[in-house]
């Protein structure tokens, strides 16, 4: 009988097909990186304050002709130059002016001869009241003529004196001391009473930063604070804030500050100028310079979840100072992020996470 055979042939082969697979490995558990977390929290942010502006003459002093109708002469003073107090910058043709006083010198003469003669006559009448030598009528009127003459000399004196007056305003002087920044004037114009400066002068040379802060920001600065100003030529000075101002703009929601800066010729009005406050603090959401990671889209963190995978989240960073960054946007207060998020990590990745204490940067 063959059947036995067929059946151990059968079983061989099937042992033989089974020995030519085999066992598939099971998967090994992911490894989970120990890695450093902090919480996104309030935290005073020092040095973070900066703020840019324009660069404006402290106190700008407008140099205008007081009399009108005469010609430029000489112009002696430029752009550029300092100039100190009562200095001449604008000389006006007097010929005008001259002949005027040489005619009100002659009047005045005649006046003042007049006057002399009526004032004579009208001596020669006193102590005659009631005597009968002269009617009263022409008494009073020789001692009204002396009077009237008089006043009429009075007149032309004073008339004299406004025309010398007028011939010392041909020379315009500058107002104040400082460095010219703007003249418009130039020889042979017309003193015609507009109200364009011919000159435009910082007092004292003094340039200070004009810097535009929001409302929270300006309740962080006070009078005296110093801060550090950029220049545009790249150069770095300090500065101090003289004035904050007393109102908000309704329309931009911005105030002012004016930083005092010391006199350097590089430091020049209509430039600009950023500024950046060492020792103003105010509380924001932040993490660690460290947590926030940059790539082609953008700032990003990686927070912690629940399962101990992190996932990347964008975000908006905003101010920045003492190691921190604010976080304008992006995860709520109370999430907890990878504190280094240069290491290598992909969105998904198991972690070990390990809760550590921020450290900020000192300022100086």
């Amino acid at each position: 009988m063959r059947r036995p055979t067929t059946a151990l042939l059968a079983l061989g082969a099937a042992l033989a097909l089974s020995g030519c697979h085999k066992a598939e490995p099971k998967a090994a558990p992911a490894q989970a990186r120990t890695v450093t977390v902090v919480r996104i929290e309030p935290r005073a942010i020092a040095g973070a304050l900066a703020a840019s502006g324009d660069l404006v003459a402290r106190q700008e002093a407008a140099v205008l002709p007081e009399v009108t109708g005469y010609r430029v002469a000489a112009v002696l003073t430029d752009v550029g130059q300092y100039v100190r107090r009562g200095q001449v910058l604008v000389r006006l043709d007097p010929a005008l002016i001259e002949s005027q006083v040489a005619q009100q010198q002659a009047q005045l003469a005649q006046a003042e001869a007049q006057a002399a003669q009526a004032e004579d006559q009208a001596s020669r009448v006193k102590g005659l009241d009631d005597q009968g030598v002269l009617s009263q009528e022409q008494i009073a009127q020789r001692r009204f003529q002396a009077r009237a003459a008089r006043a009429t000399a009075n007149a032309q004196a004073a008339a004299l004196r406004d025309l010398r007056v007028r011939q010392a305003k041909l020379q315009v002087v500058a107002p104040v001391s400082g460095l010219v920044l703007e003249k418009t004037v130039r020889p042979g114009d017309l003193s015609a009473g507009g109200t364009d400066a011919w000159f435009r002068i910082a007092a004292d040379g003094q340039v200070e930063l004009q810097a535009q802060l929001s409302e929270d920001d300006l309740a962080r600065v006070r009078p005296g604070q110093q801060a550090q100003v950029t220049l545009p030529s790249g150069a770095v000075v300090t500065g101090s804030v003289r004035l904050i101002s007393p109102q908000i703009d309704p329309q931009t929601k911005l105030g002012y500050v004016r930083l005092a800066l010391p006199v350097r010729d590089d430091i020049r009005a209509g430039g600009y100028g950023r500024a950046v406050f060492t020792d103003a603090a105010g509380k924001a959401l932040a993490v660690p310079e460290t947590a926030v990671r940059y790539d082609a889209n953008g700032a990003s963190v990686m927070v912690l979840q629940t399962n101990n995978r992190v996932k990347q989240v964008p975000v908006r960073a905003g101010l920045r100072g003492s190691g921190l960054v604010q976080l304008t946007d992006g995860p709520p207060a109370g999430s907890r992020v990878v504190a280094n998020a240069a290491s290598f990590l992909l969105d998904g990745d198991l972690v070990r996470p390990v809760e550590g204490a921020v450290q900020t940067a000192v300022t100086r």
